[in-house]
């Protein structure tokens, strides 16, 4: 079995890669019918040096691998015909933008495998880079903070060298008794956590967090039954909003009276409520001043999201009562920070957590005649045709 690690192509650059050094080589260690070849790059946060010294092939053909790994979509032209693909292709959601690439690796016969598909029985994600979405979320709102009301100035987190990089400078403010509130107790919403945990930010109950004042920074992180409730007034589960989420709506209106920083972790379903609107943040006892915008859909459930922002440009202003983007100094601004590809900004972190991840849960099943369905439920086409699970997606290539 021949594995290729892909050069990224896509622009704007991304320095990440599925496996680092290490990993690879902990893979050829424990796999010994594996093979593999490393693309030549010249922006990997990993030199092709760091794989050579390892013993690992770096050449700039691998078109003799039966599996290829890139992390961004591959272009069109660069895709070869009857191969398997692992990359997350933003084409699940039927994302308009890449119809073309589902159509072309259809008519090239490719077996595609997107990370955001690889999941246990239970339908829960495997791998995935939200863990580092969420620690650099949280450094970049309070950044945030701190340059609209001129308190104090942190590095960009991509000049930095890693998550430890990026505690150490926030370890070093004297913060305000701000109130930060995440939504979401995933790899996002935890991810978040652990930075204000690492800083002894102190975590309150959501009763208290609403009620109660602090002489210190704190903050709550809530679940999807503590910002939603149900239109007729019943106390359900979680199975119920997953299964029934247009029978709920908003109940996010309370943190948004008491909250300084509002970190956002949750999972958004195409028919969930919008959890933070404009008429919340419009309200005169709205208190939010920065929206660290990590899930960032744009057009969904925060209003104040009216774009993604750039790792180069991160930050923009929301006018609440007119819902238009001004200077982030405007006096009435609420500061978005909606950067979509925050992981970007630690791509050695996130690179070496990623591979780590996928080696334990995914690496596997190449080699136990996948014996818990995680690459057949992963296997987006097959042979020119979109297999079952994924069949919804048909009218999507076909244009409709």
């Amino acid at each position: 079995m021949k594995f290729g690690i892909l050069k990224e192509r896509k622009n704007p650059p991304d320095r990440r890669v599925v496996f680092s050094p290490n990993e690879l080589t902990i893979l050829k260690q424990k796999y010994k019918n594996v093979s593999v070849k490393v693309e030549h790059s010249e922006i990997r946060i990993f030199e092709d040096s760091q794989y050579q010294n390892l013993g690992i092939e770096v050449t700039n053909d691998i078109s003799d691998s039966d599996f290829f790994f890139g992390v961004k979509e591959v272009p069109v032209e660069n895709l070869i015909p009857n191969k398997s693909y692992f990359f997350f292709s933003h084409t699940i959601k039927k994302q308009p933008y890449n119809r073309k690439l589902l159509q072309a690796i259809l008519e090239k016969n490719i077996d595609l495998y997107d990370y955001e598909t690889l999941v246990d029985t239970e339908n829960r994600r495997l791998i995935g880079f939200g863990r580092y979405a969420g620690i650099v979320g949280a450094y970049n709102g309070i950044r945030a903070f701190g340059i609209k009301f001129e308190m104090f100035k942190l590095p960009k987190a991509d000049t930095l060298s890693g998550k430890d990089a990026l505690i150490s400078h926030l370890k070093r403010l004297v913060l305000p008794p701000l109130k930060f509130v995440i939504t979401g107790t995933g790899k996002v919403g935890n991810g978040a956590k652990e930075v204000l945990d690492a800083i002894k930010i102190k975590e309150v109950s959501a009763e208290n967090y609403l009620t109660k004042n602090y002489a210190q920074a704190v903050y709550t992180q809530i679940d999807v039954l503590e910002y939603n409730k149900r239109k007729d007034g019943q106390t359900l589960d979680f199975t119920d909003f997953y299964q029934n989420p247009k029978e709920y709506v908003s109940d996010f209106e309370k943190f948004t009276k008491v909250t300084d920083i509002y970190i956002t972790g949750h999972f958004y379903g195409n028919d969930a409520p919008a959890i933070l609107t404009q008429e919340m943040l419009k309200a005169n006892d709205c208190k939010i001043k920065v929206v660290a915008d990590i899930s960032c859909d744009v057009n969904g459930p925060i209003a104040s999201t009216l774009r993604s922002s750039t790792i180069a440009e991160p930050l923009y202003g929301y006018l609440p009562d007119e819902n238009r983007e001004v200077d982030v100094f405007h006096p009435a601004a609420i500061v978005v920070m909606a950067v979509d590809n925050l992981p970007c900004e630690l791509p050695k972190d996130a690179s070496d957590g990623f591979g780590e991840m996928f080696l334990e849960h995914v690496v596997p099943a190449f080699f136990n005649n996948d014996k818990d369905g995680i690459l057949h439920r992963a296997k987006i086409t097959e042979k020119g045709k979109l297999t079952p699970r994924f069949s919804y997606l048909q009218d999507f290539v076909d244009g409709k």
